[in-house]
């Protein structure tokens, strides 16, 4: 093992003290150092490959300059993965290092994950979820650790970044009404959401959507679905609905029911958008293969995941709740509706 250059090293080869080279490095305000002596002292860090030493620098400091991430599945889907990549983003501007740590859906694997955390000293803590969800932490969890929640809410309250579910549900059903659309399906209603055990979000979404319909006087018509927005369900809702509803536009609550409305209404003869505006939510990936290409609202992972650090470097304890904006991608799947002859 290559033993590590030390400060006394860079100081013997610049032909000055230790305590100029670490006012150097560490860029110390004050001090009267010449530029000749910092230019040296800069070279021979260069050429001898020196690098910080960051326990020692953790032990100085009080700080590790590192932050916990914790995950419910968000390592293990690509839906919310990117949550990942807009912390290690943001971190990364800021010399900070994320420790990530995944705990599936399991509160005892959570709790060894935020063990292991603690264990290495992180100085924040950020707690990410796939599905948004109220999570119980653990009552071992120092009140002084700064946390941010990402895509989840707390039953202690800490601070949380969440998409802005209600403008995006008015913005995605105005898209609908601008269009000239007033007897409008709503698909994935299910009341039994509304609960932050099941979603801390999708009750915003569905009132975005029902505010800016009654605003229109538009008629929602609001099928029976149940809590799964899987591919199938949306096919079997909307095949029956199809067949006895004059709908001119749906609003599906997620990309999956809408690719089952496609086939639906493909095995109806009902052509989109011609004949049927469809809009949705998550912009999955799918939305930009079916055709037409699905008019949906993203949700903004690596958005949040930057935002969740920024919230944790910006003070020492973050506070408060941040909705960060659903971006609308508006494509082909909408047109104006056609008046009766």
């Amino acid at each position: 093992m290559v033993d590590r250059v030390k400060i006394a090293d860079v100081a013997a080869l610049a032909g000055v003290s230790a305590t100029a080279v670490s006012l150097v490095l560490n860029n110390r305000p004050g001090s009267r150092l010449s530029d000749d002596v910092r230019q040296r002292v800069r070279a021979a860090a260069a050429q001898l490959d020196y690098r910080p030493n960051p326990a020692a620098r953790s032990l100085r400091m009080g700080k590790t300059r590192t932050i916990g991430f914790v995950s419910f599945d968000v390592t293990i889907t690509r839906y919310a993965s990117a949550i990942i990549r807009g912390a290690l983003d943001q971190a990364e501007l800021s010399d900070h290092t994320v420790l990530i740590a995944e705990a599936g859906s399991r509160a005892d694997q959570a709790a060894r994950a935020i063990d292991a955390m603690l264990d290495r000293r992180v100085d924040a803590l950020v707690i990410a979820a796939m599905r948004a969800h109220q999570i119980d932490l653990p009552s071992e969890l120092p009140a002084s650790l700064p946390v941010v929640m990402v895509n989840a809410t707390s039953t202690d309250d800490r601070p949380s970044v969440l998409p802005d579910e209600r403008v995006a549900g008015e913005q995605v059903a105005q898209v609908l009404i601008d269009a000239g659309h007033r007897r409008i399906a709503v698909i994935g209603v299910a009341e039994e959401l509304r609960g932050p055990q099941r979603s801390s979000t999708v009750g915003a979404r569905y009132d975005g959507i029902f505010a800016a319909l009654d605003r229109a006087g538009a008629t929602a018509v609001i099928p029976e679905v149940g809590t799964e927005w899987e591919p199938e369900v949306g096919y079997d809702v909307s095949y029956d609905l199809l067949g006895s509803t004059d709908l001119t536009g749906v609003v599906c609550l997620n990309d999956r029911l809408a690719f089952g409305l496609y086939q639906a209404a493909s095995d109806r003869g009902i052509r989109i958008p011609e004949d049927l505006s469809v809009v949705s939510f998550d912009d999955d990936v799918v939305a930009t293969y079916v055709r037409p290409r699905l008019t949906t609202a993203e949700i903004p992972y690596e958005a949040m995941g930057r935002a969740a650090v920024e919230m944790l470097l910006e003070r020492s304890q973050p506070a408060g709740h941040r909705r960060v904006a659903m971006p609308l991608k508006v494509r082909d799947s909408v047109a104006q509706v056609r008046l009766a002859e």
